[in-house]
């Protein structure tokens, strides 16, 4: 475990790590806030045309506020097919992870792309192996 009054140090290679188990990349590492994201590979059309817009396909996961004992903030955020919806949300709830929404954002895509939403206060790798284990769901089908 890294040393949570050393942060400067360690963050670099705390959020790495965190990004390796989830399959992710990088989008903001600072010496508070990482933040990483992958995009989905799912073929998906809004209003009948294309996308690959990650407003619509990507996964978001970040962790944040470190106290004395090295637990985070931890969120995230996917988009998910309606079909993997129980499964992903079982999965994170056996890792006591709340999930906090379920929805959609967009009108007339195909297939139906839901939103869900989800946080602990944790180790962020131990948030990470969590997480990674419900994404086995979602990267299976």
């Amino acid at each position: 475990m890294i040393n949570p009054y050393n942060q400067t140090k360690d963050s670099c290679n705390l959020c790495n790590e965190f990004a390796r188990i989830l399959g992710a990349d990088i989008l903001s590492s600072t010496k508070d806030l990482c933040v990483v994201t992958f995009t989905r590979d799912i073929k998906a059309e809004i209003l009948c045309r294309p996308t690959h817009s990650p407003l619509a396909l990507n996964a978001l996961f970040s962790f944040e506020s470190m106290d004395c004992k090295g637990k985070t903030l931890n969120l995230g955020e996917t988009v998910i097919l309606q079909e993997e919806i129980n499964c992903f949300i079982s999965v994170l709830r056996e890792n006591n992870i709340i999930v906090t929404a379920l929805h959609n954002h967009w009108l007339f895509e195909n297939p139906r792309l839901m939103y869900i939403h989800f946080e602990s206060i944790d180790e962020p790798l131990d948030f990470a192996r969590k997480v990674a284990e419900a994404l086995r769901v979602l990267r299976s089908k």
